[in-house]
């Protein structure tokens, strides 16, 4: 049953950010908001709904192990296994924005997530408002940044023209789909780890970090696949300060968020810190400013060792 209910949170959790994602952006439109301002922060918050749910019900279920590792393991996921995986399809190239801004603003944003659960054990209302803060700032400077005619293809401008009724119903399956789906994935991981003997910790940074991530990753590696756009490391990297920025910002603002597993901190963090640095020189040796296929199979295969000792602790 524990395992049933895990697949149909997953489903719906899909099935919710995909409605979500509609409805905001044929929203937007009907507030007159630019096609560029709608992909880089609609489109965000949006598709980030599902880890908020989960975390933000985990919390308030009394299970914050599953809240932060859900975010810490999403954050691992996006780097070993998506991209990892997008570049063992076709190679990824790296612009000058991606050691000018995304990474290191990703970097700001994990070394204060490490210090905020370090200094108290856990991440309060005013931490968790400050990384929120922080987001917004961020998104203020990127959009700043980018030329009003830039193109953003996640943007579908057919949604311009649906109705305000279309848009409510999809709203409503959305938000039911987000709701449900979430409440049904976190009661049946809490089972999982019970029936096999793990800690939430370790479900929350492995299984549904990893569900959580499959959506993003078969969008990668069909477009990569298909040759239909380039895959940008920006949109990785910009998924993983969402993730600190909005999912455990917003939870810590509804709730503060404890350390109740070591493990956090004494491990499972400093693999999300080593994923994410270990992108600055991986850039920069060999076939420069690209992932390569060697590149990626590396860190598919560190994601493999993570998985591996998380499993065997």
């Amino acid at each position: 049953m524990s395992i049933l209910l895990v697949l149909l949170g997953f489903v719906l959790l899909v099935i919710g950010g995909e409605f979500l994602v509609r409805a905001s952006v044929a929203l937007s439109f009907k507030f007159d908001i630019s096609k560029m301002v709608i992909g880089m922060t609609v489109v965000s918050f949006a598709t980030s709904a599902p880890e908020l749910l989960v975390s933000i019900q985990a919390a308030l279920s009394g299970s914050p192990a599953i809240a932060i590792n859900n975010v810490v393991g999403s954050n691992i996921a996006n780097i070993g296994l998506v991209l990892g995986i997008t570049a063992l399809v076709g190679p990824i190239a790296v612009d000058k924005s991606f050691y000018k801004l995304n990474w290191p603003v990703m970097m700001v944003f994990s070394l204060l997530l490490y210090y905020f659960l370090y200094n108290d054990a856990k991440l309060s209302f005013l931490e968790g408002s400050i990384l929120f803060a922080g987001l917004i700032l961020f998104l203020i400077v990127l959009i700043r940044g980018v030329k009003n005619n830039a193109v953003v293809d996640e943007v579908d401008e057919t949604l311009a023209v649906v109705s305000g009724f279309k848009i409510f119903i999809w709203l409503v399956i959305g938000a039911s789909a987000l709701y449900y789906g979430s409440e049904w994935l976190v009661d049946g991981a809490k089972e999982i780890a019970l029936a096999i003997g793990v800690s939430e910790a370790v479900i929350g940074v492995s299984l549904i970090a990893i569900g959580t991530s499959v959506p993003e990753l078969a969008a990668s590696v069909i477009a990569a696949a298909k040759q239909e756009k380039a895959i940008s490391l920006g949109n990785l990297i910009g998924s993983n300060i969402f993730n600190i920025g909005s999912v455990l910002g917003l939870t810590a603002i509804v709730k503060p968020i404890p350390v109740t597993e070591k493990q956090i901190l004494s491990n499972d963090i400093f693999w999300m810190l080593g994923f994410a640095l270990v992108l600055l020189p991986m850039v920069f040796v060999k076939q420069k400013f690209q992932i390569s296929r060697t590149k990626g199979f590396l860190l598919v295969f560190a994601y493999g060792a993570f998985m591996f000792l998380v499993f065997t602790r």
